[in-house]
């Protein structure tokens, strides 16, 4: 059995981020085709990269996880002012990406050195998300047996020169939607390595129920938004814009929040944050709502539209990600919105014309079925680790 090695930037059931979920769904669901462990620090928060986990190794859901210390925690009084020059141009010196890299981190050498003096006990080695310094040094220590997931998106940094190494290093990429293989290739030119676009699937708990939901909460007519509460994922125009459409619409729809906040929320008696939730109450959650509501406008793939579609719940996302936008596009099961009006209209359009929004989720559980099963997800996972190990055989 193929040993395989997934590098994320944290890991672990109390963490609640995009890439670092998708991390986890993938190796579950590949346990018992490969032999799956997990590179990782002992970091929670992504904020500050502080030390959280004691123990070097545990196994959570059947999957082996390598724990390594991060040794710098992240100085915001340094990285705030280098962040915000480096954001202000595209072009710089190599030196400064790099200390950026560096003040960004997390810092972890203990895992770039496990890569580097364990690199034969593996058949490949599986980066998610290209930004991180775990990504950014580890692929390069191990570029002949890496598979790049980077989960990219437009925005400043993915300009750096560093990361064309980066984009190019890697033996396969995997893409999560189109629309961002499109974006990858046109900037780094790297068509000639391998790749394919595949997501996930979604597992959705036995017994969904949103009357559960309305009993628990105590909460009928809402909207609902799942996931970090912060600036960068667009919250704060969120807040804005709903309070905007309270104030022009006197009704008694409420914006339920579902996960941990960075940020400061509105004190607002329709505005209810029920801060980190069980994976039972977050599908019970997205299913009772009228509408989930994406704001980010960066996204590369977005598992709270998917696990929403596949409850046949429409949703309303920002059209300034290429990303959202393909999957209303694709699945016809829900709007995307540039304007305040835009967002006010679309969200009167599903409260006032039921049957209509119904259709449209029904319209996104035939998207997920026709895209996102594990069925047809994981045999083109195998054909890219199968042409990565024979390709590094033959190089041998």
């Amino acid at each position: 059995m193929k040993k395989i090695a997934f590098i994320n930037q944290r890991y672990g059931l109390e963490v609640n981020g995009g890439s670092e979920y998708y991390t986890r769904l993938m190796a579950e669901h590949l346990r018992g085709t490969y032999e799956i462990e997990i590179l990782t620090t002992k970091a929670v928060d992504h904020v500050t990269w502080a030390n959280y986990y004691k123990c070097d190794e545990e196994e959570i859901n059947g999957i082996k996880v390598r724990r390594f210390p991060v040794t710098e925690e992240r100085n915001m009084e340094r990285f705030g002012p280098l962040n915000a020059r480096m954001m202000a141009t595209r072009r710089h010196k190599e030196e400064d990406e790099l200390a950026w890299i560096h003040a960004q981190g997390p810092v972890c050498p203990d895992l770039i050195r496990y890569i580097r003096d364990h690199q034969d006990e593996y058949d490949v080695f599986v980066f998610v998300t290209y930004l991180y310094y775990t990504t950014c040094v580890g692929i390069l220590e191990v570029p002949q047996k890496a598979v790049l997931i980077p989960t990219a998106h437009d925005e400043p940094c993915i300009y750096f020169d560093y990361y064309k190494k980066v984009f190019n290093a890697p033996k396969a990429i995997i893409f999560l939607t189109e629309e961002e293989r499109a974006f990858v290739q046109k900037k780094f030119r790297n068509q000639q390595i391998r790749n394919d676009v595949m997501a996930v699937s979604i597992d959705v708990p036995a017994d969904v129920s949103a009357e559960r939901f309305l009993e628990a909460r105590k909460v009928k007519n809402y909207i609902t938004y799942v996931g970090r509460i912060e600036e960068a994922k667009g919250c704060a125009v969120l807040f804005q814009y709903f309070l905007e459409y309270k104030k022009r619409n006197p009704n008694d729809l409420k914006l339920v929040l579902m996960g941990k906040a960075a940020m400061g929320i509105p004190q607002h008696e329709d505005i209810i944050s029920l801060g980190f939730v069980s994976e039972q109450e977050k599908f019970d959650g997205i299913q009772g709502a009228k509408a989930l509501i994406l704001p980010s406008s960066f996204e590369s793939l977005s598992i709270s539209v998917l696990e929403a579609m596949t409850l046949g719940v429409p949703v309303i996302v920002n059209g300034k990600c290429e990303v959202l936008k393909g999957h209303c596009v694709r699945s016809n099961a829900g709007f995307y919105y540039n304007t305040y009006f835009e967002f006010e209209g679309e969200l009167n359009y599903l409260l006032s014309h039921r049957p209509e929004a119904e259709k449209m989720g029904k319209n996104g559980m035939e998207y997920i079925e026709r895209d996102y099963t594990w069925e047809k997800i994981i045999p083109r996972f195998e054909r890219i680790i199968d042409s990565v190990q024979a390709e590094e055989n033959h190089g041998q």
